[in-house]
């Protein structure tokens, strides 16, 4: 059973003739009584909205901590997510850069091997003209040679006419 601060102020006793209590001490100290539980109750109920109070900001704080775990769990998950996307377009970027460090590898082999057959041409159409220079050259002696074995003819001849015609 509670008591509350009012039934013991309003409590009645029987009073009896022998040997009894003073009523008026019986009386001031069942309010001292009511008084001190009603400071009690009161205390109780501070006491109680204190801890509900309390309650309520652990179950913010439950409810922040919550949200701060997913977000940090996101974060990670966001975190590792974009680090795999890095690696990944890494791995593209050195895989193209391969790709085009081959191509430019193989076009420069190329344009070698092209600048290696062009000087071989070039080598081939020297040695062409000079044989056709040589020839031509050769010709030009040849003629030169039957020329002058002409004009040493004539001249002979020459000489030979003015012997004949001196007289």
């Amino acid at each position: 059973m509670q008591l509350t601060p009012l039934d013991i102020q309003q409590r009645q006793f029987r009073v009896r003739f022998l040997r009894g209590y003073d009523p008026k001490e019986v009386e001031a100290f069942l309010n001292l009584i009511a008084e001190f539980v009603s400071g009690l109750l009161k205390e109780k109920d501070d006491l109680a909205r204190d801890l509900s109070e309390k309650n309520r900001q652990v179950g913010d704080y439950r409810d922040r901590e919550k949200t701060l775990k997913n977000t940090l769990v996101s974060a990670q998950k966001a975190v590792e997510q974009m680090k795999a996307n890095a690696e990944k377009e890494a791995k593209l970027l050195v895989s193209e850069a391969e790709v085009k460090a081959e191509r430019i590898l193989n076009n420069a082999h190329n344009r070698l091997a092209q600048i290696h057959e062009d000087i071989a041409e070039l080598k081939r159409q020297r040695t062409q003209f000079e044989m056709k220079l040589r020839a031509t050259i050769e010709t030009y002696l040849k003629m030169l040679d039957m020329q002058q074995e002409e004009e040493a003819g004539v001249a002979d001849l020459e000489s030979k006419v003015k012997f004949f015609t001196k007289p």
